[in-house]
């Protein structure tokens, strides 16, 4: 049968050999991803839209990663199983780069969704007053909040041109010879990096390596240490001394306590599971060898791994999205 000229059938590429119990596995976390974190934008989502400008800065931020979360899951997770689980899919060209883009874009965006969470907590830790906002009840959002998720979402957009530009649709027996993480670890629908040489792939890699997926780890390693050091701080402070209005929001609010924990909890799952993917996808990059196709079965489940436990992470700290889990599970 002929094919339609504007699409050509561009196979799998280079398939990762898994066993049927990896497979099972994965769809479990990317169903669990799906689910947990439309749970999530549900019930916080709710609460943001009924509370207004009152309403919780953190809440907001939880609902913008939750998104890039879910999106990512939809976007790229979920054709990862549909190509493992054998289905032939179709892609062009300008599909492709189309796609590529959206890889990039939407997984740059989670990476930098988290750290900004990591950066808020750990300014909300030392801060000494509540915020006006928590006072008097403003009617509009924080400027500051919403110039900050713009920007992620704005300059994570330039960062994901390259892979408009550079990427392209293969055949049947395509195989990769670059990976970013902010991508995908195999060619999906066939789309594969299409840099003008080796050299030139390779300093992209490097760059995006650096700028993108090593700084951010940096960045969060920092922002939770600072944050491990004011809850150090805040426990010897209450075997000396009284709790003061001048003591910062962590000594008098417990509720800041218990949601302090659970975001150093879950910064850490992000640290580790894009650690692994940054070690796992480099290696392929720059080394090869026997190890190299056991190591990108590692990428993708730690690639998911955060995405798909993070929304029970965060329901251990968060009152109201606690009790909607709950109740469906015990429903």
């Amino acid at each position: 049968m002929e094919e339609d000229a504007g699409m050509q059938d561009v196979g799998m590429g280079l398939r990762v050999q898994v066993s049927p119990t990896q497979t099972a596995f994965y769809i479990i976390l990317v169903l669990l991803g799906i689910l947990g974190n439309a749970t999530v934008i549900g019930v916080v989502g709710e609460s943001v839209i009924r509370e207004g400008a009152s309403g919780r800065s953190s809440d907001i931020i939880l609902v913008n990663m939750s998104v890039s979360n879910l999106l990512v899951s939809i976007m790229r997770n979920s054709l990862l199983v549909l190509s493992d689980l054998g289905l032939e899919l179709y892609s062009s060209e300008q599909w492709c780069r189309l796609l590529m883009c959206v890889w990039v874009w939407l997984r740059s965006v989670n990476v930098w969704s988290t750290f900004f969470l990591s950066a808020f907590h750990l300014q909300t830790l030392r801060r000494v007053a509540p915020t006006i906002g928590h006072l008097y009840g403003p009617r509009r959002l924080p400027k500051p909040l919403m110039l900050g998720l713009s920007l992620i979402w704005g300059l994570n957009l330039l960062y994901s041109v390259p892979a408009f530009i550079y990427s392209t649709s293969g055949d049947r027996n395509s195989t990769e010879t670059l990976m970013l993480i902010s991508s995908t670890t195999r060619p999906l629908l066939g789309c594969v990096w299409n840099f003008p040489s080796p050299y030139g792939g390779l300093a992209y890699a490097t760059t995006s390596m650096v700028i993108h997926e090593t700084i951010p780890i940096i960045l969060m390693s920092i922002t939770n240490l600072g944050s491990l050091y004011t809850l150090y701080a805040h426990g010897r402070a209450r075997t000396t001394s009284h709790l003061t209005q001048n003591a910062p929001v962590i000594r008098r609010v417990p509720a800041e306590r218990r949601a302090a924990k659970v975001i150093l909890a879950l910064i850490m799952l992000f640290i580790v599971s894009w650690g692994t993917s940054i070690i796992s996808v480099n290696y392929f990059n720059y080394n090869r060898g026997s190890s190299a196709e056991f190591l990108l079965v590692v990428a993708r489940f730690s690639n998911t791994t955060f995405i798909a436990l993070s929304p029970g992470v965060l329901a251990i700290g968060h009152r109201r999205l606690r009790a909607v889990i709950k109740s469906i599970l015990t429903n």
